[in-house]
């Protein structure tokens, strides 16, 4: 069967063979697209849809087919069981990692028009700064090299990070080659609502919340992570992404001496991150000029990326054959008990972890992101919360600032 499969251009190994196998014991229908090192999502819209990006921008596949909404419901329903979640009535909308890819799911009649499945497929490799480089992400020739060595300087003296963006804008990459910097005896815990960073760093501890039980106990949320992880002796404390009460927990930890930590944002531009944190502290409880001062003295360097245009006009190589999939009414099609495959590491890493074809690059490399912005927090006249601009190291307005000044700014100066 798998001799018919897609040609990628590249041959298939033997990696790559035992990668499909692992992959369609879990993901059924869908694995072939996880082999293939072009997909970064994939997007099922109800039984009749299937969306695949492949670094150019979502295209239906129009040879997807599905016997119906039940199929898929009972497939989503065995998909999360497998990342240890449940997914029911009472929890319609979940977010889960399975086997090293995030995905998320939400059942009718929230989702309309029929169960909606999306997977953030990961990329076969762990990019550090050098590869980010390469991308693209700092620039090109001296002024992506200085811009490089800001950030750099600022990992080094540990100041407090906040990665912002866009949605895959490349927040999450970003963050893990930044901690993949840092002192390797630093002993880094990274707390998540999925777990989705991966850090080349011999000390990480992550931590992952708890989805409450179908008798809604058990529950254990980002905030509690975030006060039990202040007992673990962080030398730098992350918050996988910030996106509500727990933001009062992370600044009031680094206030008080944890320093070198980091965490991203959404945000559609570096202006709007105010606004952003003022509205996560009004869920926890926070008044504006509360957040204002607490962030103010937490935060040190604000990053923000941009996903350009020319990721999404950029020719991607699209399978000429669709290889054979299981049937999502195949109950073969998902072997073994769905609720006890968490405790195999080893098997969570073969789908995210091991390259798939010979010589193919990772596929997020089609995808240009950029350093688009710096800034550092201040308070308004007023008490509010602002952001200052930070001008690009290497651009005209640098360094020209710079021979006024006669020297460089430094990373973690006030």
């Amino acid at each position: 069967m798998l001799g018919s499969g897609p040609s990628y251009g590249h041959p298939m190994t033997t990696t790559a063979l035992t990668r499909l196998h692992r992959s369609d014991e879990v993901f059924g229908p869908l694995a072939p697209y996880l082999v293939d090192p072009a997909v970064t999502d994939l997007f099922v819209n109800g039984h009749r849809e299937l969306w695949v990006d492949r670094g150019a921008g979502a295209a239906r596949d129009p040879s997807w087919t599905c016997p119906g909404e039940d199929a898929l419901r009972a497939f989503a329903v065995r998909l999360v069981a497998r990342g240890g979640r449940h997914l029911d009535e009472a929890t319609p909308c979940v977010d889960v990692e399975v086997e090293g890819v995030r995905v998320h799911v939400v059942l009718p009649p929230i989702a309309v028009g029929g169960t909606v499945i999306s997977v953030r497929v990961p990329g076969t490799s762990r990019p550090d700064l050098d590869d980010l480089a390469r991308r693209g992400l700092f620039g090109a020739g001296p002024a992506g090299l200085a811009r490089r060595a800001f950030v750099e300087q600022a990992v080094r003296d540990r100041v407090n990070l906040l990665v912002t963006g866009a949605g895959g804008s490349g927040k999450t990459t970003f963050l893990a080659a930044l901690l993949g910097a840092a002192d390797p005896a630093d002993r880094l815990v990274v707390i998540e609502d999925v777990a989705e960073l991966r850090v080349e760093h011999p000390h990480v501890v992550s931590l992952e919340a708890r989805q409450p039980n179908l008798e809604g106990a058990g529950g254990i949320g980002l905030a509690e992570l975030v006060r039990q992880a202040l007992r673990m002796r962080p030398d730098r404390l992350v918050l996988g992404e910030c996106r509500g009460a727990e933001i009062r927990d992370l600044l009031a930890a680094l206030n008080t001496g944890h320093d070198g930590g980091a965490g991203t944002l959404h945000a559609n531009a570096i202006a709007d991150v105010p606004a952003r944190l003022e509205a996560l502290g009004a869920l926890a409880g926070l008044d504006a000029a509360a957040l204002a001062r607490q962030t103010v003295s937490a935060v040190g360097l604000v990053l923000h990326l941009r996903r350009t245009p020319a990721s999404r006009t950029s020719p991607a190589p699209t399978p000429t054959t669709r290889p054979p999939t299981a049937s999502l009414s195949d109950p073969a099609a998902f072997p073994g008990d769905p609720t006890h495959l968490r405790d195999d590491a080893a098997g969570r890493a073969a789908i995210a972890g091991s390259p798939s074809i010979a010589g193919a690059p990772d596929a997020h490399a089609r995808s240009v992101r950029v350093l688009d912005g710096l800034g550092r927090f201040a308070l308004t006249p007023s008490g509010h919360l602002t952001i200052v601009s930070i001008p690009l190291p290497g651009s005209p307005a640098t360094s020209a600032s710079r021979a006024r000044r006669g020297a460089a700014p430094v990373p973690g100066a006030a």
